[in-house]
């Protein structure tokens, strides 16, 4: 037994070392019963957590999330919802005011009868068999412990609550508008995490996750005639049967009015489920990846649409793995239910059968379910790198060679021209207005990958995808995690765009300015008219039909991109920062030259693009 012992704590020791060379993590370990009754829409939970304080610190109190607290009238999610709906952010053709509402949410919450809300009510934990000290904080719970966490050490305690599901407002909750009867997300009891930046104790306010990874064994018992998906994988599916079950296996009658589901999931930092009488499954196995589970109210008149929607992901992910790294797991599941798309580990919360929201929601198990960076400070590292991969993917599979994340940028120039853009380092849930987070979170982060591809040629960006996926899985990156990646691969440094693009709202404007005469060649001025510098392709195009490509690399990169195609390229001497102006010598005099345009592949995020191009007059 000794042995076995030694063995086992070596082997944990491994894995944490693995799993963290750069930074230490915490780690967890949840064990959860739960007994759900459809008829209260309520039900009780038992967690057993292990929780590993890896972190150097002597830790005196704990937090915990509660997040169906939201689900209230007069809570910060509510009377925020309210504020926000007040801001008129546009108009419509009508002249009608365009007010800054989520629409799932608006004032719903406030309208919530008794029955209605959510509560998410926790009557004890216990830690070696003592009654901890508990104070509310409507959606974060604080604990004052009785005895510090020391550094370097477990502690295991049990957990005991009580929670109501709340009518469907915002992700998760009862009978949303597709009839669904249970999606069953931020439903539990959820340690908050501890990391080099202290406790993350956010309160839910509106927006995203930040979890702390381990393994999760749950376990849920609710009435037969309910079929469950979830996260994890189902360990007892011959048992329960709904189409889970292995080929040709003969499934039991349950005896009793419920089943008990068992579902296990390691190395993820959350779990989500969905339940419903009237689910149905379509499975599909992908060939060198993993098992497709897509879970949908059984229509008939949409079976088609669920079908064609499960080929479309099987199709895609080939060239997601090669593009963006493997998907480590098992099994993923696509689940009818929420209010859109919500992307947890192994699964997503799905509306309907969209395939661009499905696209998208996957993507989020590379950016959300295996990076898991901090959602409250970086969304865009989710959001924005998500919407980057939906774009690229959804042209792969359209065949669509000619395509150019015009929808990134058109979201991007939106929230320029508007006035009310904030940096993207503002914490999520603290913009001015829902428009600037999901402009700055989707579109500017997703340009935020365009854009280095710009700066250091679209292979070297494929090359910092994947370094960034074998290196920074399960270890929460931030920026700068990132941005060090890609300044490895591409041999470019790369300080200056993360501080202008990620706490500036600095924006790029250059133009082409006078074109002169000089001894039978050309003298081309070029202006930075905006307060943000980029290194610059300029493409000459002659008379003759022959091209040029001039690129003048910007001096803070201390490098250069390579060449990207087969014209012709020309490097000259950087430009400094601090310049106004450039003055581009070409070796063809102006009469031969038909035109002159800058960033002729439209990657940069030129907020002016007008005065890019010019043609020369005969």
């Amino acid at each position: 037994m000794k042995k076995i012992a030694v063995c086992f704590c070596m082997a944990l020791s491994f894995h944490f070392l693995y799993a963290q060379p750069d930074r230490w993590q915490q780690r967890i370990k949840y064990q959860v019963n739960v007994d759900m009754d459809v008829v209260t829409n309520r039900f009780t939970g038992a967690e057993k957590i292990d929780y590993w304080n890896n972190s150097p610190d002597t830790l005196d109190r704990i937090f915990f999330h509660l997040y169906w607290n939201a689900f209230q009238p007069n809570s910060m999610m509510d009377v925020r919802s309210r504020e926000l709906g007040k801001i008129i952010i546009g108009y419509n053709k009508k002249n009608e005011p365009i007010y800054d509402w989520d629409s799932r949410v608006k004032d719903r919450i406030l309208n919530l009868k008794p029955e209605e809300i959510g509560f998410d009510s926790v009557s004890s934990i216990k830690i070696n068999g003592v009654n901890e000290k508990l104070i509310y904080h409507e959606t974060i719970l604080e604990v004052k412990l009785d005895k510090a966490l020391l550094p370097h050490s477990k502690t295991s305690m049990d957990v005991a609550f009580m929670c109501q599901v709340p009518l469907q407002v915002r992700r998760s909750g009862r009978d949303n508008a597709e009839g669904i009867r249970y999606s069953m997300s931020q439903w539990y009891p959820k340690m908050v995490e501890y990391d080099y930046q202290g406790w993350n104790a956010n309160p839910y306010v509106a927006r995203e996750f930040y979890g702390v990874w381990g393994d999760y064994d749950i376990n849920i018992t609710i009435d037969k005639t309910y079929l469950v998906a979830a996260s994890g994988t189902l360990q007892n599916a011959n048992d329960v049967g709904f189409g889970y079950e292995a080929d040709g296996a003969k499934v039991k009658p349950a005896a009793g009015k419920t089943l008990t589901w068992k579902f296990s999931g390691q190395n993820i930092h959350d779990f989500v489920w969905a339940a419903d009488p009237t689910y149905t499954i379509i499975k599909r196995q992908i060939t060198n990846g993993p098992l497709i589970y897509v879970v949908h109210k059984k229509v008939d008149s949409l079976e088609s649409r669920w079908k064609v929607f499960t080929d479309s992901m099987v199709m895609a992910y080939p060239f997601m793995a090669k593009t963006f790294g493997a998907y480590p797991y098992k099994n993923y599941s696509f689940i009818q239910g929420g209010d859109g798309g919500m992307e947890y580990p192994m699964a997503t919360l799905i509306k309907n059968a969209g395939i661009i929201t499905g696209i998208h929601e996957w993507m989020h198990s590379w950016y959300q379910g295996m990076m898991g960076s901090n959602e409250s400070l970086y969304p865009w590292m989710d959001e924005g790198f998500a919407s980057y991969a939906e774009e690229r993917i959804t042209a792969f599979i359209r065949n669509d060679t000619s395509f150019n994340y015009k929808d990134s940028y058109h979201i991007y120039n939106n929230l320029v021209k508007s006035g009310r853009e904030e940096p993207l380092s503002t914490h999520s849930d603290h913009y001015n207005t829902n428009f600037a987070y999901s402009s700055a979170a989707y579109g500017k982060g997703a340009v935020f990958l365009v854009q280095l591809g710009y700066i250091v040629g679209d292979k070297v960006l494929d090359k910092i995808l994947l370094e960034y996926y074998h290196e920074w899985r399960f270890k929460h990156p931030n920026p700068n995690d990132f941005i060090r990646v890609a300044e490895k691969v591409s041999g470019i440094e790369l300080q200056w765009y993360k501080e202008y693009w990620i706490y500036t709202t600095k924006t790029i404007d250059y133009a082409v300015g006078d074109v002169n005469a000089d001894n039978g060649k050309t003298v081309l001025t070029l202006k930075r008219l905006g307060f943000m510098p980029m290194p610059l392709d300029v493409l000459i195009t002659y008379k003759d039909g022959t091209k040029e490509l001039h690129y003048i690399p910007m001096n803070l990169m201390y490098g250069a991109k390579p060449a990207e195609d087969n014209t012709k390229r020309i490097v000259h001497d950087e430009w400094k920062w601090t310049d106004p102006e450039y003055y581009l010598p070409i070796d063809r005099g102006i009469i031969e030259i038909k035109e002159i345009e800058i960033d002729p592949s439209k990657r940069m995020a030129d907020i002016n693009p007008a005065n890019n191009k010019l043609t020369v007059p005969d």
